[in-house]
């Protein structure tokens, strides 16, 4: 199992080098294939990935069956913000729109130039595959819609010129990580059990 992680990660760095070495051909390329109905449909799949729309959905759907995940599933969210605002504010990585590779929907470009808000690690890939573990574990049935959806939401940053290859692989690999680590702690303590059983079985 270990020799296994082991080369997952050694693939992902692999990838994302390579990434970094192409990343505007990539995004110039992918640029090209822009049309009205794919812009209709990213631009849902940009709205659905909104931290707000993902936080109510995940709660709303871990409240109707797996109460007691509640709070671990929140502290994934928490953490795949945190972590990701810090990286942004000390990458200060400009997005392709910024450094005039591609051009932007008004609306996006908007909602995308606040002071902290660069382009690495690309934060809604971090939002929706943070929550790939938890999901994967408690709704597997569940598990490959979100793994596509997720998929969508990391290529529909690099469709609208928001984020490179490289910011969404890195994006997405934490946030991975976050979940599973968050996990890991939730079978070793039983932190979010215990919250589960006070508030809901006094």
């Amino acid at each position: 199992m270990k020799k296994k992680w082991i080369l997952i990660g050694m693939s992902i760095i692999l990838v994302v080098i390579v990434s970094l070495y192409f990343d505007s051909e990539i995004v110039e390329g992918i640029s090209l294939i822009r049309n009205d109905l794919f812009n209709d449909f990213f631009m849902g799949i940009t709205f659905a990935s909104s931290e707000i729309i993902v936080f109510f959905f995940l709660t709303g759907l871990f409240l109707w069956k797996r109460k007691k995940f509640i709070l671990p599933l929140w502290i994934t969210l928490g953490l795949a913000v945190a972590v990701s605002f810090l990286l942004k504010v000390a990458v200060q990585r400009q997005r392709p729109f910024q450094l005039g590779l591609v051009s932007i929907l008004p609306v996006l470009e908007k909602a995308s130039q606040a002071v902290w808000n660069f382009s690495f690690p690309s934060f809604q890939a971090m939002l929706v595959f943070c929550a790939i573990p938890l999901l994967s574990k408690q709704f597997p049935k569940l598990k490959y819609w979100w793994i596509a959806f997720a998929v969508l939401v990391g290529f529909s940053r690099i469709y609208f010129g928001l984020h490179f290859l490289s910011d969404v692989i890195v994006g997405a690999a934490i946030g991975y990580l976050i979940g599973i680590g968050v996990i890991k702690l939730e079978k070793r303590y039983k932190f979010g059990e215990k919250v589960y059983r006070k508030i809901f079985r006094k």
